[in-house]
């Protein structure tokens, strides 16, 4: 795989972890928003497993905001180690 492709590879995974952790933060929401209404309605069973599942959420979403800060990261010191700009202008120019 050449070093476009790879960089550009990255920028892809970096955008989907992007778009998995904002899913993440809207089940959260919604988890919320229900955990809320149920205060009113007192569901057993509701109140015994969305404190669980919002805690696995959750965790879920700090696992993939540190993925991502870090695969971030690794995208930006590729992009910056391998001049990625300098490659898309030679390939633009035919070279």
């Amino acid at each position: 795989m050449d070093k476009i492709r790879k960089f550009e590879l990255m920028e892809k995974i970096v955008h989907e972890l992007e778009d998995l952790k904002n899913s993440q933060q809207a089940i959260i929401q919604k988890l919320t928003k229900i955990e809320v209404d149920n205060i009113d309605l007192g569901d057993k069973r509701l109140e015994k497993d969305l404190p669980d599942m919002h805690q696995r959420v959750s965790d879920n979403l700090d696992t993939i905001a540190g993925i991502l800060e870090d695969f971030a990261q690794k995208t930006d010191q590729y992009n910056n180690q391998n001049n990625i700009a300098g490659l898309r202008e030679q390939e633009a120019l035919g070279k």
